[in-house]
């Protein structure tokens, strides 16, 4: 009765804990949710009439022309005619998936990576070749042997602020990577929806910017600034792509919510988004602060991990590596704390055994303390 694409669909691991994770008593770290008291008030008087009307499949010009002008702050010069608006980033990965990806076509990402692009990719039949990270980096002789290794038609990357490592590659392996990129000629994705949370100095200017011929997709969102519930993000796209993404989001959902696009505008343009900014890094810097000194207390003889520079997780490899994914049962039931096993993180799961994602967002200092405490007692009656 289905497709046969149907036998690869899998169901959001984050999404099940986040449901189970609602009750007032759990201290989460599982998510990745910004502060609510961060969040703007949602104002939309002023709305105007005519935007109860279709419109534009690649989203209100204006719009696109506030894009161009973030994109353009942090070096990455492009036309309008090159950003498409989307129900949020992550609509980024499907279209892009789409394009490129048929049963067994061989895809790159780093190891770990974002669980909901894997989900993306599997379902579209992806085989997928990891690529670990060392040190924070993504080292480009590893991606250029892996791609030889694999043939691989497509890389997805998120060098900024990595989601779930928390790594900011350096300018230098940017160039790298670029260079190995360009040499396959390979498409590349550069996620980069957390660019925007940085507590150390900003990130580096985005990878595509140091492509020379490669094609390339850039995908940015507002929901980690803005109201992720009005579900806006964008992506733009080298020009000899645009002509398909644009059809293929005709084909999805015709064109993006126009009064989240108009929200989202009036901020960008207010001058009053830069300070919003600044009171986001400002803010999560603390709940940043908090976990680190919690996990110096609790994790040290447990755990190893980098500080994130930005972002809002923190990755941490146990020092005597076992499977996470049942401790957490333990850790909601029995001890009302949440976390995210590492072992979502990869195509292939055992390649994660013995990893944590901890987001550092959601909780006050006073809770993290808690849940810290609370979890390394929960790992230290497992070993």
């Amino acid at each position: 009765m289905f497709s046969e694409r149907i036998e690869r669909l899998s169901g959001s691991l984050i999404r099940e804990i986040l449901a189970a994770a609602q009750r007032p008593e759990v201290i989460s770290f599982a998510g990745g949710l910004p502060a609510a008291d961060c969040l703007p008030k949602l104002d939309f008087s002023g709305v105007p009439p005519h935007l109860a009307q279709y419109g534009t499949s690649e989203g209100e010009p204006e719009f696109r022309a506030a894009i161009v002008q973030e994109l353009a702050r942090i070096g990455l010069d492009i036309d309008a005619s090159q950003v498409l608006v989307l129900s949020g980033s992550q609509q980024a990965l499907d279209l892009a998936a789409k394009l490129f990806i048929d049963p067994k076509t061989p895809v790159i990402t780093e190891g770990p990576t974002y669980l909901a692009a894997l989900q993306v990719f599997k379902l579209f039949g992806a085989d997928i070749t990891t690529v670990q990270q060392e040190q924070g980096q993504l080292p480009p002789a590893k991606l250029a042997e892996a791609i030889a290794a694999s043939q691989a038609k497509l890389a997805y990357l998120i060098p900024s602020f990595q989601n779930p490592s928390g790594a900011c590659y350096s300018e230098e392996t940017r160039r790298g990577l670029a260079e190995v990129i360009d040499a396959a000629n390979m498409p590349v994705i550069e996620d980069d929806p957390y660019r925007a949370l940085s507590y150390d100095g900003e990130a580096p200017r985005p990878l595509v910017t140091h492509l020379k011929k490669a094609p390339w997709i850039y995908c940015g969102s507002f929901s980690k600034t803005l109201a992720p519930g009005l579900r806006i993000g964008y992506m733009v796209a080298s020009p000899e792509l645009m002509p398909y993404l644009l059809k293929l989001k005709q084909a999805a959902d015709l064109h993006t919510n126009r009064l989240g696009q108009w929200f989202n505008t009036q901020w960008l343009n207010s001058g009053d988004y830069v300070g919003h900014l600044k009171e986001l890094q400002q803010s999560y810097k603390v709940g940043r602060d908090a976990m680190q000194k919690a996990l110096e207390t609790h994790f040290a003889d447990l755990a190893d991990w980098l500080v994130p520079q930005g972002g809002l997780f923190f990755w941490l490899t146990l020092k005597q590596p076992r499977d996470t994914r049942p401790l957490l049962k333990v850790a909601l039931e029995e001890n009302n704390v949440a976390f995210m096993p590492g072992e979502a993180f990869y195509a292939q799961p055992e390649e994660g055994i013995g990893h944590l994602r901890l987001n550092f967002s959601h909780a006050s200092p006073e809770r993290i303390e808690e849940g810290i405490k609370r979890l390394a007692g929960v790992i230290r009656a497992a070993q």
